[in-house]
């Protein structure tokens, strides 16, 4: 099969998929393939986010080897908070050195996957918001926007972000309550919504999907986690962002847009929100005629 060129229809939504992390093991043997079917469904954005120092060359050779395929395929550098238990603080050096360096490759784009997880027990709280706030820190030092890891702590990290002066992000995955979003998007976020909405049980981010403005939420995968809902029923091994069509059409018929609409608007919340991307699109042929 030809992909010397892009997918493209006027009558087709594009999308856009914040957060994969096509570098996990479960793609190891299947990369090709995943970029791939990606590509055929029209995903023609996807962000990679680094979860431990060491990930990083792989990440970077990752997206330098697949930015043809998919046009749009960007990273973000950071620490993971189920990742902090490994990691030392040498590493904060490290990450400190990659990001300012990444600032001249266009497809680098934020810092994360940062943040904290108080649902995962046996990790050490003390030391994930160590290393959380450490990143803010960066954040804060290169005017960078982060990527979000928000499992039952929203309110501790909106604290911490109050006290800096960040430039918005994404927060991942977001399963808050209705006040603590409002929150997250005065404080110039967006929030990323993908397969866990698929489930009919999942009544409070349905709730946050049809009822927070438009302008505060795209679309994600989290591959080759959070399957949506038909994944075992159809024996599909894990998530991939050739999915993510399907989920966000779902996310839509929540919304009550049609698909075209609501990737348009993902597609515009996103680039606002992580300007480096917007920047790689205007440069983009392939890509700055999206919806």
């Amino acid at each position: 099969m030809e992909y010397s060129k892009p997918l493209r229809s006027k009558f087709a939504p594009m999308w856009i998929d914040t957060h994969c992390h096509l570098d996990a093991l479960e793609f190891s043997l299947s990369l090709t393939g995943v970029i791939a079917a990606a590509r055929e469904k029209n995903v023609r954005a996807i962000l990679l986010p680094t979860v431990r120092v060491a990930d990083i060359q792989n990440v970077q050779l990752l997206v330098s080897q697949y930015s043809n395929e998919i046009p749009g395929l960007v990273y973000t550098l950071g620490i993971h908070p189920l990742y902090t238990d490994q990691a030392h603080e040498s590493d904060l050096n490290l990450l400190e050195e990659k990001i300012s360096k990444a600032l001249s490759d266009p497809r680098f784009v934020g810092i994360g996957e940062i943040g904290l997880d108080y649902f995962v027990e046996g990790l050490d709280p003390r030391k994930q918001e160590y290393f959380f706030h450490a990143q803010l820190d960066l954040a804060q030092k290169f005017q960078l926007p982060v990527i979000l890891h928000v499992r039952r702590s929203q309110d501790a990290i909106l604290k911490a972000l109050r006290r800096r002066k960040i430039p918005g992000g994404i927060a991942h995955a977001f399963n808050g309550s209705f006040q603590q979003a409002e929150q997250f998007i005065e404080l110039g976020f967006k929030l990323g919504f993908g397969g866990a909405a698929t489930y009919e049980r999942a009544l409070q981010i349905r709730r946050l999907i049809k009822e927070l403005p438009l302008e505060s939420i795209v679309t994600e995968t989290d591959a080759p986690d959070i399957p949506p809902a038909w994944l075992k029923a159809e024996n599909l091994t894990f998530n991939e962002p050739a999915f993510l069509p399907r989920i966000a059409k779902e996310l839509a018929t929540i919304r009550g847009v049609n698909d075209l609409e609501f990737a348009s608007a993902v597609w515009r919340n996103t680039l606002q929100v992580l300007p480096r991307w917007s920047a790689l699109s205007a440069d983009n042929s392939s890509l700055n005629s999206a919806p």
